[in-house]
C-alpha cells in the first residue's frame, strides 16, 4: 500500500470504481489521503471498496450511478459542491469495449452504448466538474484511453473510434485550461488483467498480464498536485509520455 500522502484531504472522483483499474485507483487515492468519491453501477463492488478504504482508517463516498445517465452526472457536481465546494482530481476510468466486428456489421445500439460510456460520459463529467476543478489550487483531470486510438486495427473500429474521440476531447480541454491551474491528460494503461481484456482476448493467459493494482500508483500520480504535465498521453504500458 502506498506510503506517500500527497492527496491528503483532497477531493477525488473516480468512475468505474467497483472493479478493475478504477477500483484499485480509488483505493490508492484513499491510501494517499484523498476523500474519494467512487462512482459505478455495481453496488457490491463499491461496498467492497468502501470496506477496504475504511480498514485503512479513511472513508469513501459511494455513488451508484450509470454513466449513461447524464442527469445523474449533472447532479454529481452540485452534490459535491454542497459538501466540499471543489474537486481536486478526476480519474475518468469507466469504459466499454463493445463488439469486435467489421464496421459494416456493428449494430447501431452498440455504437450508442460505447460512445455514451466512453465519450459522452467524459464530456458530461467535464461539464459537471469543471467549475469545481477551478476551485482547486491544482485541479487534475485524467481520462483512461488506449493505444487502440492510434492503431485502429481491423475489427476494433468502434472501441478505437471512441478512444480517439476521448483523446481529441481531452486535448482540446487541456488547451482551454492553459491559463488555469488545471492539468488534463489521458493514460494508456496497456495490457492489464481486467474483465474487458479477457473479453477481447479470451484465449490469453491472464496471469501473464499485470494486475490492475500494479498500475494504480502511476495512474493516481497524474492527479497529484505535484504532476505538472498537461495535454499528454501517459503511456504506462510503454513507460513513456508524449503530447496528445
Amino acid at each position: 500500500m502506498a506510503e506517500k500522502r500527497d492527496l491528503e484531504d483532497r477531493v477525488v472522483v473516480v468512475t468505474g470504481a467497483s472493479r478493475g483499474i478504477g477500483y484499485f485507483a480509488a483505493r490508492e487515492a484513499a491510501a494517499r489521503g484523498a476523500n474519494v468519491i467512487a462512482v459505478a453501477r455495481t453496488v457490491g463492488g463499491l461496498e467492497d471498496l468502501d470496506d477496504e478504504i475504511r480498514a485503512m482508517g479513511n472513508s469513501a463516498t459511494l455513488v451508484p450511478a450509470d454513466l449513461r445517465d447524464g442527469e445523474a452526472l449533472d447532479q454529481l457536481g452540485g452534490a459535491i459542491y454542497a459538501r466540499w465546494g471543489k474537486v481536486d482530481g478526476v480519474i475518468a476510468n469507466a469504459g466499454a469495449l463493445g463488439i469486435l466486428s467489421p464496421v459494416s456489421h456493428i449494430p447501431p445500439n452498440d455504437v450508442e452504448l460505447v460512445m455514451d460510456v466512453n465519450v459522452t460520459s467524459i464530456f458530461r463529467l467535464i461539464r459537471s466538474l469543471d467549475p469545481l476543478l477551478r476551485q482547486s489550487d491544482a485541479g487534475r483531470f485524467t481520462a483512461l484511453s488506449s493505444a487502440a486510438a492510434d492503431s485502429a486495427k481491423p475489427f476494433w473500429s468502434l472501441y478505437a473510434a471512441s478512444k480517439a474521440a476521448v483523446n481529441a476531447l481531452v486535448k482540446s480541454y487541456a488547451g482551454e485550461l492553459a491559463n488555469t491551474a488545471i492539468k488534463a491528460n489521458v493514460v494508456y494503461p496497456g495490457a492489464v488483467r481486467t474483465q474487458m481484456r479477457a473479453k477481447a482476448f479470451p484465449g490469453e493467459d491472464p496471469q501473464s498480464l499485470p494486475h490492475p493494482s500494479e498500475l494504480a500508483s502511476a495512474i493516481v500520480d497524474t492527479i497529484s498536485p505535484d504532476f505538472s504535465e498537461t495535454g499528454m498521453i501517459i503511456d504506462i504500458g510503454q513507460g513513456k509520455s508524449r503530447t496528445l
